[in-house]
């Protein structure tokens, strides 16, 4: 395809994926927001740094736990259906976090959280598949996934201020708002690229032209799917390196303000600019690395399979500089090798979710996705937990950092020895109906 031929094709797809990435981001927020508020909650309710750990963790069970079914569910119903549906339930988990009156409450209610938000990053891979080419898959990734990371430089200081000035409840009542709001752009706005009225024939034919996934449920059926997919060593190797990636992640996401506040001794409203500063840089590297570069690499013609997994494991080699933070007591270095650790994972992080559209077999994207964003959240839901018992026995991070790092060495491990090629697993054998009997 020639350049201005490719100029001339509509772009309703970036509108789309920059929907998608909204909603990631408000999803984000509504999931930072008990670390913002985590010291007011712990002061008004007495908790010690274990019973934090499990309000902070609660998210991730439910979230884990539900990842196959919701992935099971999405190759059935759709990112449409499934979409709407969860949308509306964030904000409906937000308002009775606000309204929760001890840790009980709230752990409830962070459980119910994870509930409603267990399809979004599903739904949005699975959409990515249906909506984009295969050469530009990394950057239509890279807008959801960094929408994450974003999620912290500006919901941190947002939520953080409605917290200072109004209390932690109106910070949870806030987010609850950008659910809603996000539920009524998606119902609106979304739909797959062949119910769509509003996407012309010639970008639809451009998309489909480049590679993009399928639609419509697998011929196997869900459960087949699931069943075959589990046997294939490319899954593993994802689902394990990506778990690692996700202890990291998700021990940042939730202890950054914490540790900010307790070992570096600042104001909630001072580490909140401070842990914006990584998380700044990871949204970058994450669009920059994970996005552009790898989509420009691949329309030079350089091999995809090698490059996606160059940034894959590049990028997972430098988050080993959380080591780093182990070395230091100084908030400026600390900032420095967190922002190193997690620019490495953030541009690691779009390719991890470009796979599953790109290794699955038709119809089991969603599958693939809730499997390796289950073993994500698995470990999510350890990291905070495990971090809480470290620093409530020893009154540091050292230790909570260093065990992050050599979690992550067995990431690298995986993606580099098991994941093998990217390329299309083949698609499994289709169910076969016994036939009736004649009379």
């Amino acid at each position: 395809m020639t350049t201005t031929h490719k100029q001339n094709i509509p772009r309703r797809r970036w509108g789309i994926g920059a929907l998608l990435g909204m909603g990631v981001l408000i999803n984000y927020i509504d999931r930072i927001g008990l670390s913002v508020a985590a010291p007011q909650i712990k002061e008004m309710f007495n908790l010690t740094p274990v019973e934090l750990g499990l309000l902070f963790s609660a998210f991730a069970w439910s979230y884990s736990l539900l990842q196959i079914p919701v992935g099971m569910v999405l190759d059935r119903f759709g990112p449409t259906r499934v979409g709407r549906w969860g949308a509306f339930l964030w904000g409906v988990a937000s308002v009775i976090t606000a309204f929760s009156s001890g840790f009980a409450g709230i752990f409830v209610a962070r459980i119910l959280l994870g509930v409603a938000e267990a399809p979004a990053f599903p739904v949005s891979s699975k959409a990515t598949g249906y909506w984009f080419p295969r050469h530009e898959r990394g950057m239509a990734t890279a807008i959801f996934d960094a929408a994450a990371k974003f999620s912290n430089v500006i919901g941190v200081p947002l939520v953080a201020l409605t917290v200072v000035t109004f209390g932690w409840r109106w910070g949870f009542g806030l987010t609850a708002a950008l659910s809603f709001m996000y539920f009524i752009a998606f119902y609106v706005l979304y739909r797959d690229p062949s119910a769509d009225e509003r996407l012309s024939k010639v970008e639809l034919d451009y998309i489909q032209r480049g590679g993009a996934a399928p639609e419509g449920p697998a011929e196997a059926g869900a459960v087949n799917m699931l069943g075959y997919l589990l046997t294939k060593s490319k899954v593993w190797g994802l689902t394990i390196g990506f778990a690692a990636y996700g202890y990291t992640f998700y021990l940042f996401l939730t202890w950054l303000p914490g540790y900010l506040v307790e070992s570096m001794h600042m104001s909630i409203l001072k580490s909140a600019g401070f842990a914006a500063i990584p998380w700044a840089f990871a949204t970058l590297t994450d669009l920059f690395v994970g996005g552009w570069l790898i989509d420009h690499l691949i329309s030079k013609g350089k091999d995809e399979s090698k490059v996606r997994k160059a940034v894959l494991v590049t990028g997972m080699t430098f988050g080993l500089a959380v080591f780093g933070a182990t070395q230091t007591t100084d908030p400026a270095w600390a900032i420095f090798w967190i922002s190193i650790a997690l620019g490495g994972l953030a541009s690691a992080a779009p390719v991890s979710w470009s796979l599953p559209s790109l290794i699955a077999p038709k119809g089991g994207a969603g599958t693939v996705g809730g499997i390796m964003n289950f073993a994500n959240n698995l470990m999510g839901a350890a990291a905070p937990i495990v971090t809480g018992m470290i620093v409530g026995a020893t009154s540091s991070f050292t230790n909570a950092f260093f065990v992050a790092g050599v979690i992550l060495l067995i990431g690298i491990a995986c993606f580099v020895f098991v994941l093998g090629k990217i390329e299309p697993i083949p698609d499994p054998a289709p169910r076969t109906i016994a036939p009736v009997p004649a009379a």
